[in-house]
């Protein structure tokens, strides 16, 4: 126990030591409850750690355009963002849409990304993909961020710590 003890507090030390210009990186997100992706997110925006979406964020990984500042996130030409109605399981376990949780949703995205989801048939429970040409419209490109160069200065950034990236679900809370 003790072990295990030392070694959290030594990753609660990391995590609050971690310079505001780490990146946090979500390559293949499906989802899951609402409620810990919003806790997750909160905590994301307040650490300043940039975001890179560089995969699949689905369901209420999507959440992050809401939660995270647009000036601290990118795509790579791997992102996809999927968007969906909210759902629990009904009382014989078969998905049932839920009018609260899609609401929650809704609310967090910004007047930009409801306006497209409205011009693509809204959240039901057909997935909608964002990627592409169609995503740099909410999200700049990483390529875009990594090239632009700081207001007082002439050199390129070039060198980014990556923090690995833990899906804010376990597989099997997924339902």
């Amino acid at each position: 126990m003790r072990i295990g003890g030392l070694a959290l507090t030594a990753a609660l030390l990391v995590s609050v030591l971690t310079p505001a210009s780490a990146a946090m990186r979500i390559s293949e997100d499906r989802g899951g409850q609402i409620g810990r992706y919003l806790k997750t997110f909160a905590t994301l925006r307040s650490s300043g750690e940039r975001v890179i979406i560089d995969g699949n964020c689905l369901s209420a990984c999507t959440l992050v355009l809401g939660m995270i500042p647009r000036s601290r996130i990118c795509a790579t030409p791997r992102a996809r963002l999927g968007f969906h109605a909210a759902w629990m399981p009904g009382a014989d376990g078969r998905p049932v849409t839920s009018k609260l949780g899609t609401r929650a949703l809704w609310n967090r995205y910004p007047s930009s990304v409801r306006a497209w989801l409205t011009r693509h048939g809204g959240l039901s429970r057909q997935m909608i993909y964002l990627q592409g040409r169609a995503l740099l419209a909410f999200v700049p490109s990483c390529e875009a961020v990594a090239t632009r160069r700081p207001l007082h200065s002439r050199h390129r950034v070039t060198t980014r710590r990556h923090l690995r990236y833990y899906s804010a679900n376990a597989a099997n809370d997924r339902r």
